[in-house]
């Protein structure tokens, strides 16, 4: 598995129009290949959203931030300061700690 952790801030869109994108992009990311789930992150007092994904490998996550879906939404005139960092998972200790139960 592979954890990719994306963060934003939001230029000229408010929070509830953001959660309304959102809402409207979920089936889109529920849809994806090789993503096992996404967790989608929110501090509006500091104005910082984004998301933990997990993907089935790093090749799933190479092909989403390669694809044009992702060139789409990385493009948008309403999201600034935009970070992408990716992470191996250590699959042992994480079962462990019960990590990830839902893919289990």
């Amino acid at each position: 598995m592979h954890i990719q952790v994306v963060n934003f801030n939001l230029k000229n869109m408010s929070d509830g129009e953001f959660r309304k994108l959102c809402d409207e992009l979920a089936p889109a990311f529920a849809n994806m290949d090789g993503l096992i789930s996404k967790v989608w992150l929110e501090d509006k007092a500091s104005n910082t959203y984004g998301g933990v994904y997990t993907w089935r490998d790093r090749s799933a996550m190479e092909a989403y931030i390669t694809s044009d879906f992702f060139k789409g939404v990385a493009s948008s005139p309403n999201l600034a300061n935009i970070t992408s960092r990716d992470f191996g998972v250590l699959e042992g200790p994480t079962g462990v700690t019960h990590g990830l139960v839902a893919v289990a």
